[in-house]
């Protein structure tokens, strides 16, 4: 060998690894890994929870797609839709190269997403239970498409918040919440749904906290039983007031005949995104007028 090749050989022996590009991974709500190996810049949203928690963690930019429904913030509204909870457009997903898709436990169907997952597009599901889920998958988004300082920000400035209001309410008088979800058939939320844990935020108990599901199915004589202090809805808007008014029929049920009857803003609770920490400080607001009236 020339002295030319041997100091060549030297060189390629003496010289560092090329360094391979850190692998990003992060366990979803079905605890199943989901690895990228750069940050994701294609990204499909399944809910409009989803899209907010993407957009939260600043990562707006990389939406491409998004379900039905996803009206916030703004510029969700504009961007394509390939589907919503009952049908989602495979074809379409594919066809826009995601990076990442992500999708919601409570709204998607597993068995076209893991259709998806077959043909190598990684899928990430969401299932925010607690308020720390919410920050907690702000900061996982932030971090699969790069934008994790933004993120993080994010995530501790809603911290700061959901702390001051327990702080705020920790020690207030109990009032019993009946929060009706749906007028017919009428339905409500049990103690593991978000907006119980908000009605418990402000002090309030859920009357209703102790049924098994969800999002439960009740009778109109359910609630008279319960004798709820509060009856709070959100529905689709201001013209659900009828919803309350429907409760004027019972003048025994303590929450009529103290005229705690409250109508609060959609969307801010019925989402699991940074604006229920609004939705939340509107509802204890709502919890303190109506102890003012017991």
């Amino acid at each position: 060998m020339s002295l030319r090749g041997l100091i060549a050989l030297t060189f390629m022996l003496i010289a560092p690894l090329p360094v391979m590009a850190e692998v990003l991974c992060a366990r979803d709500a079905l605890e199943r890994d989901i690895c990228l190996r750069e940050p994701a810049a294609r990204v499909v949203s399944l809910s409009p929870g989803a899209t907010e928690l993407l957009f939260s963690a600043g990562a707006g930019d990389s939406v491409v797609a998004v379900s039905a429904w996803s009206d916030y913030p703004p510029q969700a509204a504009e961007l394509p839709q390939v589907g919503d909870s009952n049908r989602l457009d495979l074809e379409a997903i594919v066809g826009l190269s995601p990076d990442l898709v992500v999708a919601w436990t409570d709204g998607n169907s597993r068995a076209q997403l893991d259709r998806l997952a077959d043909l190598g597009v990684p899928v990430f599901w969401l299932a925010p239970r607690e308020f720390e889920d919410i920050a907690r998958a702000v900061e996982t988004l932030g971090g699969l498409t790069g934008h994790t300082p933004v993120a993080e920000r994010a995530a501790a400035e809603f911290r700061e918040g959901i702390s001051t209001l327990q702080a705020t309410y920790r020690d207030a008088a109990p009032v019993r919440v009946f929060y009706q979800v749906w007028d017919q058939p009428l339905m409500t939320i049990n103690g593991d749904e978000l907006i119980s844990k908000a009605i418990a935020l402000c002090g309030g108990t859920n009357v209703f906290a102790d049924l098994p599901r969800l999002v439960p199915r009740i009778s109109v004589e359910t609630v008279l039983a319960a004798d709820p202090e509060v009856i709070v809805t959100a529905g689709r808007g201001d013209s659900d007031r009828d919803w309350l008014a429907s409760w004027q029929s019972y003048p025994s049920v303590t929450a009529v005949a103290r005229d705690n009857l409250f109508l609060v803003s959609p969307s801010l609770l019925q989402r699991p995104t940074f604006r229920m920490l609004e939705g939340a400080r509107e509802l204890c607001g709502i919890l303190e007028q109506a102890r003012a009236r017991l």
